[in-house]
């Protein structure tokens, strides 16, 4: 069936459905946003901070290893649909299990293959994130205006991608709380082979209850959205009462973002975001350079950041002393950043030994 992506500047293009269908008169509406990396399109698309995204792979060939269960980073597709220039059918990897179009149909997710993802990209290079519609017509151009109306962004995100009941993992002797804004499964493992024992919180889960285990370690997790909006106020305000404590924290992603609003900076929405396995980070105070993985559409306005992003200078981690945060993800695709999470069981390890 034929596919039609209309952005909301008018520009429109056509491809073929994968997975999930669309009915004759159904329509997918989100931003739409171009992810980089040659390989890790597994990862991307079951990453929990891309929720209620329309996600674009610059990578013209998709699938060529198929779908490794073991490399998921959630249970499910968390991409609202997804858009490839080739879809390959017959994977060729000893680990596959199965090949894209039959995952996406079994997890009901939508995509859409043979759509010139390079013009695409450069479009949202150029003006930045744009809201984008999926139908299984041509838009007429009052219909594309309705595009641009406000709407289209995820509300509740956090909400949509937590845990809906604490969990713990590991049994290891450090006890880290972990606040689950939308965590991944290489997060966990991350902590667990560190030797921590990871009680998970679901997102609205009070600081009451949180100390209530007497953590030696606070985890903020990665996570979808925009950290400033209404509904993630109750969790700036738990972070906030955490971190009075004194206990050794770490955030990532979107615990980055919140645990700045925490602390009085203010976050800003980016043009196109960071979306990739290829993103160079600088450490300021060693002037070493980091290939990372990010997932997020917004930065914290900070002067003196920790780390920084050398493509655009955005800033990518605060230290507030006994609280540290990065954008990026550690640990995953490039390995070089796994010391984050050195540097974090560190310090749990030293404030258990009191």
């Amino acid at each position: 069936m034929t596919a039609y992506l209309t952005l909301e500047n008018g520009a429109t293009f056509q491809g073929e459905f994968f997975g999930k269908p669309l009915s004759p008169s159904g329509e997918i509406t989100g931003d739409v946003v171009f992810s980089t990396g040659m390989t890790g399109y597994l990862e991307t698309m079951t990453d929990p901070a891309v929720y209620g995204q329309v996600v674009v792979q610059t990578f013209p060939l998709i699938g060529n290893y198929g779908v490794i269960s073991a490399d998921l980073e959630s249970d499910t597709i968390h991409a609202k649909a997804y858009i490839v220039k080739y879809l390959c059918q017959v994977p060729s990897n000893f680990r596959s299990e199965e090949a894209l179009d039959t995952f996406f149909m079994q997890k009901g997710v939508t995509g859409v293959k043979g759509i010139d993802t390079r013009a695409l990209t450069k479009i949202i290079r150029e003006k930045g994130a744009l809201r984008g519609k999926i139908t299984t017509r041509p838009l007429s151009e009052s219909e594309a205006a309705e595009i641009r109306l406000p709407g289209s962004e995820a509300t509740n995100a956090i909400a949509a991608v937590s845990a809906k009941t604490p969990a713990i993992y590991g049994e290891g002797k450090l006890k880290v709380a972990l606040l689950d804004l939308g965590v991944k499964h290489s997060t966990i493992r991350h902590l667990t082979r560190r030797g921590c024992q990871v009680h998970v919180f679901p997102y609205n889960t009070g600081a009451e209850a949180i100390l209530a285990i007497n953590p030696q370690g606070i985890c903020l997790s990665s996570g979808p959205g925009n950290p400033a909006a209404a509904e993630n106020a109750p969790i700036v305000e738990t972070i906030r009462a955490l971190q009075a404590r004194g206990i050794p924290m770490f955030a990532m992603g979107m615990g980055h973002l919140l645990l700045a609003l925490a602390n009085g900076y203010q976050t800003e929405k980016m043009a196109h975001g960071h979306h990739g396995a290829n993103q160079p980070v600088k450490d300021m105070a060693t002037g070493r350079v980091y290939i990372t993985a990010q997932h997020h559409g917004y930065a914290v306005a900070a002067p003196n950041p920790a780390y920084q992003n050398v493509n655009d200078g955005t800033c990518e981690g605060l230290d507030y002393g006994h609280a540290f945060s990065v954008q990026f993800d550690p640990g995953v695709g490039p390995k070089d950043t796994e010391f984050i999470f050195d540097q974090f069981t560190e310090r749990v390890k030293a404030y258990a030994a009191g």
